[in-house]
This record gives C-alpha cells, structure tokens and sequence, in this order.
C-alpha cells in the first residue's frame, strides 16, 4: 500500500518529522485518521470524497518520454 496510517495522540495531535521525510508528500485526514502518500514524479494524485468523508485516494502515474 502507498498510503501509511499516521498516529494521532491521545490530545488530537499529529507530529510529523518533515526533515526527515525525502520527496514530495500528501497528508490525508479524516474521521479522526490521518495517512500519508508520497506523491509520484509526474502523474495525478486524486481524493475522492463521498458524503464529506475520504473515500478513496487514485494514482495515475506517467513518465516523461
């Protein structure tokens, strides 16, 4: 799976290292979850939401010719 589950404290806090983090990222949050995916080098990231809540996340990669 591309997408990681983040933990989330028991006071509602969500602490991310981003130095220590390479490349370009996305962070998703809903319901009280939050994920993180790293976002491809050329292509399209979609949320797909359904209701006001994340549904589903689509990657659509491609590659420079």
């Amino acid at each position: 799976m591309r997408m990681k589950e983040l933990k989330i404290s028991d006071t509602g806090h969500l602490n991310i290292d981003i130095m220590e983090l390479k490349g370009t990222f996305a962070i998703v949050v809903c319901d009280g979850k939050a994920k993180i995916a790293e976002l491809p080098t050329f292509g399209e990231t979609k949320i797909i939401t359904h209701q006001g809540k994340v549904k589903r996340v689509k990657f659509d990669e491609g590659e420079e010719f």
